[in-house]
């Protein structure tokens, strides 16, 4: 907490950025030409002019949609990589008070699901059937991409750690405006504890280094349906074919960040078969996916192992071989 305090005093005195995860430093996302809109925690604001500017990082939170944290620890990352001045840092509360889940929402705030996989693969908002999870980065994205806003923004970070890793699998092979920004994205996968397959593979052997069809559908039926498979898609996802996502999977910028230590079923692994069926740990599944994304559909995507980081968001978004991922060199830096 002291060196947190210590770095958001000097970006405060160099009046850079706004550094702190309250609501000074919100506001809120419309979707759709409203009413309906979603907070996001952001450094600089969405709609003002900034030169400044030449990078933006989208952090996606994980499970306990701790956005304030989340944002904290993307501060962090920003001033570890010297990145405060010139990167726009958004961190999205993909709020819900849904099922078991009690977050105070604003007017026309939308309400995403609490449980299960829905919001982190592009499910149905629970108080707008025509809004999904997707649908809110899409908004962010555009936004960034706006040249009245960020005339020198050269480069889109979206990055994710768990839950907030699952979602970025599957929003990098979903969105349908990637190629349409005329600004490079590039998508940081970080210890998700499952992946979207895009056909019925799956690894086996010591290490995941074969794949061959899946042995044990009678007793797993599951395994292939959506988000661990394309069978059964729903939401955003259901509006594009599985060949348009095998496409875009594999053509996209992707990078699994994984730790090294997250080999143990903590923090919410998911121990369901579909997913055991990639992997025995989420160490194992990334590297995984990685060679089979690269290895049966011609993608370039990189794996990169953090050491001495396990299931700790902290850990892996301000460890050293991860800041020039997530905050990539620009012309002006």
């Amino acid at each position: 907490m002291r060196f947190v305090s210590i770095f958001l005093m000097a970006a405060t005195a160099w009046g850079a950025a706004c550094t702190s995860a309250t609501p000074a430093c919100t506001e809120f996302v419309t979707l759709n030409g409203g009413p309906w809109r979603s907070l996001i925690y952001r450094t600089h604001p969405l709609d003002v002019k900034n030169e400044k500017i030449t990078r933006a990082l989208i952090v996606i939170h994980g499970t306990n949609r701790d956005a304030d944290n989340y944002f904290r620890t993307s501060l962090a990352s920003a001033f570890l990589a010297d990145g405060l001045e010139d990167t726009v840092v958004i961190v999205p509360r993909i709020a819900s008070n849904a099922a078991g889940c009690r977050d105070t929402l604003a007017e026309n705030e939308v309400s995403y699901s609490c449980t299960g996989d829905s919001w982190r693969s592009g499910g149905v908002a629970t108080n707008n059937e025509k809004l999904t999870s997707f649908d809110f980065i899409d908004q962010i994205l555009l936004k960034l991409a706006r040249k009245d806003s960020f005339p020198n923004l050269q480069a889109i970070v979206v990055a994710g750690h768990s839950a907030g890793g699952q979602f970025v699998n599957r929003y990098e092979m979903a969105n349908h405006i990637h190629e349409t920004l005329g600004v490079p994205v590039t998508y940081i996968v970080a210890n998700p504890s499952s992946y979207a397959y895009v056909d019925n593979m799956r690894p086996v052997g010591e290490g995941g280094v074969n794949f061959r069809a899946y042995g044990d559908a009678r007793n797993c039926t599951t395994y292939d349906q959506w988000p661990y498979g394309f069978q059964h898609r729903t939401g955003y996802t259901s509006k594009l074919t599985d060949d348009q996502l095998r496409k875009q999977l594999a053509s996209r910028p992707v990078t699994y960040l994984l730790g090294e230590l997250d080999t143990l079923p903590l923090g919410g692994f998911d121990s369901s078969c579909p997913a055991m069926a990639q992997g025995p740990t989420r160490l194992a599944r990334g590297q995984a996916f990685e060679k089979y994304v690269n290895e049966k559909f011609g993608g370039r995507h990189k794996a990169l192992v953090v050491g001495l980081c396990g299931h700790n968001a902290r850990c892996m978004f301000t460890a050293e071989p991860a800041l020039p991922l997530l905050f990539p060199k620009t012309d002006t830096h």
